[in-house]
């Protein structure tokens, strides 16, 4: 441990007796995205015991830009994120464990994947699924460090349950599909990433040593092109009406067991259908009954099946992109039409 963490170990907010708590820390990382690779690579070189990594999307070309783990081979092979996010991390530090889960984080699976954990990092790129993970979290008691980037512009803050304001606290209700910017609408340049997503792991380290005093009590906003920053004091912005942290009143964390969800991703020209009931698909089998009727692409983690103008994604768990449309109407046609109602 000495020559490996030695520079670590040698600052002194961390020390021995620091590196030790991290050794035996359990941490997940909801996102394997551009702030996900970032805060993956920080937690498994500083030696944290348990990383758990969680998406549910493929490498993509556009992806390389700011991704920083991911490379043209693993684009090529259509793999899913957390599965070549596991390969590199494994490499990097084979002493740490690290479970990779290929999954869209739900109500119906987010206390499993989270309940277990020290402390969960938000990597994603959308709010309902934050207010999925601030359900979890202020349940459970557990700490998360919110973040976010796109274009030139990023923010984060710590979150304790019981201690700071959640984030339905600073955030009452989700913004409108379509009314923020993302890295598809806006785009994005790799330094706010590594900016964002190494705030974020600061605050982690803080957390997972125990040096709580030091933690940045404020909401901070940086634009890094025109040199803006703006910290934001939320110390106080605790709400007793809050729907979760005030009235424990989880709502997120409740499953529509209507039907599948479907959910255009904005600027993707993607909607992605989930199934209402866990599942597991033979994808060979399913291969067999596409491929007369349009090209098959196959890997052992998803398959994806060309149709006409559109791709349909399919992974093992019954989850569905279907590309090349954001009308969610017809991506459920073509999902009944050819994967069965």
């Amino acid at each position: 441990m000495d020559t490996r963490y030695s520079r670590q170990i040698l600052f002194h907010p961390i020390g021995r007796s620091g590196q030790e708590k991290l050794g035996k820390s359990r941490v997940a990382i909801v996102g394997m995205g551009a702030l996900g690779t970032v805060l993956s690579n920080h937690m498994v070189r500083a030696g944290v015991g348990f990383v758990r990594i969680i998406d549910r999307d493929f490498v993509e070309p556009s992806n390389l830009q700011r991704q920083m783990l991911y490379d043209e081979s693993d684009a090529a092979e259509h793999l899913p994120k957390a599965i070549a996010a596991h390969a590199k991390l494994t490499k990097i530090n084979s002493a740490v464990t690290i479970e990779p889960i290929v999954a869209d984080l739900t109500a119906y699976n987010a206390e499993e994947l989270l309940a277990d954990v020290d402390l969960v990092l938000d990597a994603t790129d959308n709010f309902q699924v934050r207010y999925l993970v601030n359900d979890v979290c202020v349940k459970h008691g557990i700490p998360w460090v919110y973040g976010g980037a796109v274009s030139a512009t990023g923010t984060f803050t710590a979150i304790r349950p019981g201690i700071t304001p959640c984030l339905r606290c600073l955030f009452p209700e989700a913004p409108n599909p379509g009314e923020m910017p993302t890295c598809d609408t806006a785009g994005v340049i790799g330094p706010i990433i590594h900016i964002v997503a190494s705030y974020q792991a600061t605050e982690a380290f803080k957390l997972l040593v125990g040096a709580t005093d030091e933690l940045n009590p404020n909401l901070e906003h940086f634009e890094i092109w025109h040199n803006r920053h703006q910290q934001i004091k939320v110390v106080n912005a605790r709400r007793d009406d809050c729907p979760t942290c005030g009235q424990k009143q989880f709502s997120f964390l409740q499953p529509d067991t209507q039907d599948g969800q479907a959910v255009s991703l904005c600027g993707r020209d993607t909607v992605q259908i989930s199934p209402a009931i866990a599942m597991t698909l033979d994808l060979n089998a399913l291969a067999d009954r596409l491929s007369p009727l349009g090209q098959i692409e196959q890997n052992k983690f998803l398959l994806r099946f060309r149709v006409d103008s559109y791709t349909l994604v399919i992974f093992p768990d019954g989850r569905v992109l279907v590309q090349g449309t954001d009308d969610v109407s017809l991506a459920r046609s073509l999902h009944a039409k050819y994967i069965g109602a």
